[in-house]
């Protein structure tokens, strides 16, 4: 009998043991999928926070792509027409040295004052659209708006640098150079 007591006792002690590893092993599965759960919840938020950046990003970059399409909008405004004007530059030219011309006869006289309309209304309608010519004689040599093809040297009341002479005029789209002025500079 003392065989079977302890047998019933030690029975009764595994299944003691065994429900104790049961309840600490339920206990340790519950604690682990709160872990789990944390760990999918903090992924879930690092997610999320990527996607807020790229979103940021992408936001910032179209604005910026909007301002650069407005901005190279407004220079295409600005500066519209630039190469009409630039071609009909050398058309201005040969009114001028047309004009240039000494006539004595009246029909020279008459196709002169013909070509000198032509040319007042040519820079009109230039000015109208910004072009404006560059007005070097007389002034200091500007190499911005200028091109020195010749020096020469100064002479009675010249000062140094100075414009003595324009070879072909130059022309300027409100702020922009169409083409520089050929000029004669005194030094």
């Amino acid at each position: 009998m003392a065989k079977e007591a302890q047998d019933k006792q030690s029975t009764a002690q595994e299944k003691a043991d065994d429900k104790a590893q049961k309840t600490t092993s339920e206990k340790k599965q519950p604690t682990s999928a709160v872990d789990e759960l944390k760990k999918q919840v903090a992924d879930l938020k690092d997610q999320l926070e990527e996607k807020d950046n790229q979103f940021l990003r992408a936001e910032a970059e179209i604005q910026n792509m909007s301002k650069r399409f407005e901005k190279e909008r407004s220079q295409m405004a600005k500066y519209d027409g630039q190469d009409l004007a630039t071609s009909i530059l050398p058309v201005l030219d040969n009114l001028k040295r047309a004009l240039a011309i000494e006539v004595t006869d009246d029909n020279g006289k008459q196709l002169k004052k013909g070509i000198q309309m032509v040319h007042d209304h040519l820079e009109k309608a230039l000015q109208d659209h910004g072009i404006t010519e560059v007005d070097a004689l007389g002034k200091p040599f500007d190499p911005n708006t200028q091109q020195a093809v010749q020096t020469v040297d100064a002479s009675g009341d010249q000062k140094a640098d100075t414009v003595v002479q324009v070879l072909q005029a130059g022309y300027v789209l409100k702020d922009r150079v169409l083409r520089p002025a050929m000029v004669v500079v005194a030094q």
